[in-house]
């Protein structure tokens, strides 16, 4: 299972529309807009923000508080909008990536009638009961990370992902392993969330398909922390590699206990595994070799994402981008497009009203927005049309793009 050597990356495509870079600035830092009319007055739109902001997956979190903090400042400094008579502000709720919490923000999200949109969530198992409380309350919900393929199959018409889905990326990841890894013995874990279960699942399917072995499918629970019974199970199996469907801080967890133990293979999961965090916990030594799929293409590969890399260190100074900060720029950026749009169109004071929020349902469904990610559009069930995939591997301490 060594790497090659050659400048290849390991990437999927399946649609990607045009990559084209588009030269715009992603941000400024201030929020301060005024209309071209001395003597009007904004009107001031929200847009709700939910992730995890504190807990064991807040470095995913924050990100998607960074990525959507600088969509929104960069609308505040358009003078479209500035024209139309709008500034937008954030409605930033902690979700803890907990599904009853995540249900609490978001109905204190959708309690303030100005909140016209949201950027949410991190995680599977909290936007989709999340899902029906923007359903009822008739306002859009972009996901800029959630992978569960149950989350549009709700016949909702107001939920949207930009992110791919689990069987886009678990398939993936089991070609992945048969055809780079030449992996035959595979033993998968799952954390028992949506999510992780999901993907595992996926994973587990495409890389039996595919000739393989799956010689254990196990299950832990997230916050749990002591894996070595569930490693020397393992173990005794003799695998090529470990799978986990799940977060990065089990994850982690999991190889530094594999490693410890002897087991001396790589672990591999998907994008909740894409994060400096994993290898801080694992430590770089038993993290080395280690793999993750992640959603799109690497930063330096998507369209605007030179652009968005010198805003956001303009921005947040010393801060790391995680694998989900352009997602939530351009989830966040779908929405100020439809307030644009309905705001030409039906006027700034009829946004925030229910047939405002109707509107801006309508535009982001139709929407074609060229984003930092890539050209954003949604099928009819609301999944992005964008299938891209990449495959990192942890090398001299850090996550790289996996080169064949």
């Amino acid at each position: 299972m060594t790497i090659g050597k050659s400048k290849r990356f390991f990437a999927l495509v399946a649609v990607l529309a045009s990559l084209t870079m588009v030269v715009t600035g992603c941000g400024g830092t201030s929020a301060d807009t005024t209309d071209g009319d001395a003597g009007s007055e904004m009107v001031e739109i929200k847009i709700g923000v939910s992730s995890p902001f504190t807990g064991d997956v807040a470095a995913l979190g924050l990100g998607i508080k960074n990525g959507a903090t600088l969509a929104i400042d960069e609308a505040n400094n358009d003078p479209e909008l500035a024209e139309l008579g709008i500034k937008i502000s954030g409605f930033f709720v902690d979700d803890a990536a907990d599904p009853k919490t995540g249900v609490t923000a978001a109905n204190q999200m959708v309690s303030d009638s100005a909140v016209v949109g949201v950027v949410a969530h991190l995680n599977s198992g909290v936007s989709i009961p999340t899902s029906a409380v923007y359903n009822e309350a008739g306002i859009v919900q972009v996901s800029p990370a959630s992978t569960n393929p149950a989350l549009t199959e709700q016949g909702f018409a107001n939920v949207f992902r930009v992110c791919t889905i689990d069987t886009v990326q678990g398939s993936f990841a089991g070609d992945f392993a048969i055809d780079m890894l030449g992996a035959t013995k595979v033993a998968v874990i799952d954390d028992s969330t949506p999510y992780g279960e999901g993907l595992a699942a996926e994973f587990a399917k495409q890389f039996a398909a595919r000739g393989g072995e799956v010689v254990a499918t196990e299950k832990i629970q997230l916050k749990d922390q002591d894996f070595k019974a569930l490693v020397t199970k393992i173990q005794a199996l003799d695998p090529d590699m470990i799978y986990v469907g799940g977060m990065y801080t089990e994850a982690a967890l999991i190889s530094k206990q594999a490693k410890e133990a002897g087991l001396d293979v790589p672990t591999m999961g998907g994008d909740g595994l894409y994060t400096q965090q994993f290898v801080d916990i694992a430590g770089a030594a038993n993290a080395e070799g280690d793999l993750a799929t992640s959603v799109g293409l690497p930063l330096d590969l998507q369209p605007k994402g030179v652009d968005f890399k010198a805003a956001f260190e303009a921005t947040f100074p010393g801060q790391t981008i995680e694998a989900y900060d352009t997602y939530a720029y351009d989830a966040a950026m779908v929405i100020v497009e439809a307030i644009k749009q309905v705001a030409a169109d039906m006027g700034a004071d009829q946004v925030a009203t229910p047939a405002g929020k109707q509107a801006v349902i309508e535009a982001v469904a139709a929407i074609n927005y060229a984003g930092v990610t890539g050209d954003v559009s949604f099928d009819e069930k609301g999944d992005t049309t964008n299938k891209a995939i990449t495959a990192y591997v942890v090398k001299d301490g850090a996550f790289v793009p996996y080169e064949q």
